[in-house]
C-alpha cells in the first residue's frame, strides 16, 4: 500500500511562489495518475490539478497560467509549483494517487 507524503507548504505573501512535493513510498507511483486537491477554510475539497501515466495535464480554470503540476518517476516524487499566490489560494492542499491520500500541508497566502 503506498503511502504519500506532502511537504513545501507554508506562510507567503500574495504574489509570492511555492512548490509542494509529494513523496510515494512504494513502487507503484510511475503507474498511476497523480493529484492536487485543496481544501480552504470552512469549504470543501477541490481539484487543482492532476497528472495521468502519460502526461496529460488539468487545471482547475482558478489557477490556469499560475500553477504548474510534475512528477519525477525517478524519484517517485510529485510536484506543484505554485506562482503569483493570491488570498483565496490559502487552504489545505493534498495529494493523491492510487485511491490514497496524504496528510495534507497548509498553504497561506497572506500580507
Amino acid at each position: 500500500q503506498v503511502q504519500l507524503v506532502e511537504s513545501g507548504g507554508g506562510l507567503v505573501q500574495p504574489g509570492g511562489s511555492l512548490r509542494l512535493s509529494c513523496l510515494a513510498s512504494g513502487s507503484i507511483f510511475s503507474i498511476y495518475a497523480l493529484g492536487w486537491y485543496r481544501q480552504p477554510p470552512g469549504k470543501q475539497r477541490e481539484l487543482v490539478a492532476a497528472i495521468t501515466t502519460a502526461g496529460s495535464i488539468n487545471y482547475a480554470d482558478s489557477v490556469k497560467g499560475r500553477f504548474a503540476i510534475s512528477r519525477d518517476n525517478a524519484k517517485n516524487t510529485g510536484y506543484l509549483q505554485m506562482n503569483s499566490l493570491k488570498p483565496e489560494d490559502t487552504a489545505v492542499y493534498y495529494c493523491t494517487l492510487a485511491n490514497t491520500w496524504g496528510q495534507g500541508t497548509q498553504v497561506t497566502v497572506s500580507s
